[in-house]
């Protein structure tokens, strides 16, 4: 009886706590769509001089303002908890819209970075103040951004341009509204944001392995 305990304790514990804690916190069967059709970058570039284009994208979009530097701590916890554990995904991306003129603090903050992850699929993106107010107005967020044309709050963004977030009912008929996440908040990253980006993952993933089938279903 004793042995059995000790090996209910030692290998079957461990496994049930493993599934509580990865199923997450997020009941919804699929994340909601906040707003439809953002703003798209146009031709805006990045620091490597490159177009970069939120359309077939997952991204992960956030507003530097011009204290980028001031921001590093929660681009920090971002890269950890999110940008790390995702970054594989084909079409997934972190861009971040910075004033123009803030073009050195982008270069010591994203150096800091490379130092602790591998930076390929983070765009920093400069702008005007009018075309980011642009591209933030069209999110139709319940908050306006601040005067720098910053905010420590990052918003998932699916290849349609659509703004996602949690709104309505969930599955144990609670009321949610969330339309982005506070990377000062490593707990919110890591619950909320985690589960949310996971749950986006999947619904591509499933979309994908659907469209696969059908075409061969039918020998396309």
């Amino acid at each position: 009886m004793k042995k059995n305990l000790v090996l209910i304790v030692l290998f079957i514990l461990p496994i049930v706590a493993y599934l509580f804690f990865a199923s997450g916190v997020n009941s919804f069967s699929k994340l909601p769509v906040i707003t439809t059709k953002i703003s798209e970058l146009g031709e805006l570039k990045s620091t490597n001089d490159k177009s970069v284009k939120l359309a077939s994208k997952i991204t992960i979009l956030g507003f530097a303002g011009t204290d980028v530097y001031e921001k590093r701590g929660g681009y920090f916890n971002l890269s950890q908890k999110i940008y790390n554990r995702y970054r594989e995904f084909k079409d997934f991306q972190v861009v971040i819209l910075v004033p123009v003129g803030a073009e050195k603090q982008v270069e010591v903050v994203l150096n800091k970075l490379k130092a602790v992850s591998n930076m390929s699929n983070w765009h920093f993106v400069f702008a005007t103040p009018q075309e980011i107010e642009a591209v933030y107005k069209s999110m139709k967020l319940q908050n306006p951004i601040d005067v720098s044309k910053g905010s420590n709050t990052v918003y998932i963004i699916d290849k349609e341009l659509s703004l996602r977030g949690r709104k309505g009912k969930n599955n144990k008929d609670e009321e949610e509204y969330r339309e982005g996440y506070n990377t000062s908040l490593v707990s919110e990253l890591h619950n909320e944001m985690t589960d949310d980006v996971r749950i986006i993952l999947a619904e591509y993933r499933l979309a994908l392995k659907k469209n696969n089938a059908d075409r061969k279903k039918y020998g396309l």
